[in-house]
């Protein structure tokens, strides 16, 4: 289980780094490279170096850290992330939750969320996954995190879909991407109804750049989640090319791949992740200890009556 918890951490963080220099922009999967690249001239993400994550994976590490620490409760978290923010040291930041930090920044914390459906909060569902064996536990705690950024009831659905889909694949089970369908169609109609739409798809043999324009790829969750899951469906028994794809899409292309990432580490195990992307991304180390730190906690709580 060890290797799948940091098989992971690593693949979020090597999706996130791997779509971060075609964040925001168009697809571009007729020329698509493999590996790490660098933003163009005048891009958000111009002054990182190829293999440096974004936003997401901050998040991700943030929250991880405090968790593996037994230190996370919502305002604790909304401390740490109101002081990364405040020193201008969030990298490209989701929108909402720069919102977010700006309203901590001037009001009471406790306000701080927006009614948004942007996906900068689905990260924070990784973490908690990977502390909390209890699959009910780790979402309803995902989702009070989420709550302190993004309030609207959809972020929250996605949230907890994302969970459901890491847990089962932690577990090994073949079934994951239905079981997070399920889940995403109880909690918001419309995104169990985007997820059906992409799965279907993806059955049906359309090509990808087909998928892109009936799915979208915006920073939406009702786009974000749904694409993720097509590209999982159709190249999941390919994780480098499931990597590549995912981080050329355009749009959101860094918490797309992040989640794809996540997704097959977690049911494969970083034996599956190329040791070329492991060895070039930022921070791979700490990323790897931080989520053997998470395994302790998970394998402690695995033994509590």
């Amino acid at each position: 289980m060890l290797e799948k918890f940091k098989g992971c951490m690593l693949g979020a963080a090597i999706g996130d780094a791997l779509g971060m220099p075609n964040e925001s922009t168009s697809p571009n999967l007729q020329k698509m490279q493999y590996g790490y690249r660098r933003a163009f001239k005048g891009h958000p993400n111009a002054g990182l170096n190829p293999g440096q994550y974004t936003d997401d994976t901050q998040l991700l590490i943030l929250v991880g850290t405090l968790l593996a620490d037994g230190r996370f409760n919502e305002e604790r978290y909304a401390s740490a992330l109101k002081e990364l923010y405040a020193r201008g040291n969030l990298r490209f930041p989701d929108g909402s939750i720069a919102a977010a930090c700006e309203h901590m920044l001037r009001d009471d914390p406790t306000s701080a969320g927006v009614k948004s459906t942007t996906a900068g909060c689905l990260s924070l569902a990784i973490p908690f996954v990977l502390s909390y064996p209890g699959l009910s536990e780790s979402a309803e705690r995902a989702v009070r995190a989420c709550n302190v950024t993004h309030t609207h009831p959809a972020a929250h659905a996605a949230v907890s879909t994302l969970a459901v889909l890491i847990h089962y694949a932690l577990k090994g089970s073949g079934d994951a991407v239905a079981q997070a369908g399920k889940k995403a169609s109880v909690e918001d109609e419309i995104l169990g109804g985007r997820i059906r739409n992409a799965l279907m798809l993806a059955r049906e043999g359309f090509d990808t750049d087909t998928a892109v324009l009936k799915i979208g790829h915006d920073v939406s969750v009702y786009q974000t989640l749904p694409l993720s899951f097509f590209l999982i469906s159709r190249y999941e028994e390919h994780p480098p090319d499931l990597l590549t794809v995912a981080a050329h899409v355009g749009g959101n292309t860094d918490t797309i791949a992040l989640i794809c990432g996540a997704y097959i580490g977690a049911k494969k195990g970083i034996d599956a992740i190329p040791a070329d992307l492991l060895e070039g991304l930022e921070d791979r180390q700490r990323i790897e200890i931080l989520a053997g730190r998470l395994h302790t906690v998970y394998e402690r709580r695995l033994e509590q009556p």
